[in-house]
């Protein structure tokens, strides 16, 4: 799955504060509305997840799925360990300083256990991107 759908958006605000954010997984349903329940399944020593339970329920897919997290300083990335209709699930959030605060850059690749043409996966990539972004820049900068 070497493809992947990106884009990106400036948040103002620190790397440290956008990451801190995006760190606490488990206050996901607070802020993005297609996520219903977040359970942190195992956690890294420093306390961020490693192995997360998510029941999403998106106009574009819904599933119950378990990603498996690998955090860097200025990165996240994530795949799917275990899903029901998802049969595969990459994803990362890239961040890097900029003149308004932080540069964040979100690129996901799903797949899904029917068939689906391929620009419409790319689509639901797009809307699944586009609004995660949208959430993470409202959530951060309040």
């Amino acid at each position: 799955m070497a493809d992947q759908t990106r884009d990106s958006i400036e948040i103002a605000a620190s790397p440290d504060e956008v990451m801190t954010v995006i760190a606490d997984v488990a206050s996901y349903p607070e802020w993005v509305s297609a996520m219903k329940q977040v359970d942190v399944l195992t956690s890294h020593p420093d306390g961020k997840p490693d192995h997360v339970k998510v029941n999403l329920e998106h106009s574009v897919v819904s599933d119950v799925y378990t990603l498996a997290y690998r955090w860097q300083t200025d990165s996240v990335s994530w795949h799917l360990v275990e899903g029901q209709l998802l049969k595969a699930m990459d994803g990362s959030y890239e961040l890097v300083p900029s003149a308004k605060g932080t540069k964040v850059t979100y690129a996901l690749s799903v797949d899904v256990r029917m068939p689906m043409i391929g620009m419409f996966r790319r689509k639901a990539e797009k809307t699944i991107i586009d609004g995660a972004l949208k959430d993470l820049k409202r959530r951060v900068e309040g």
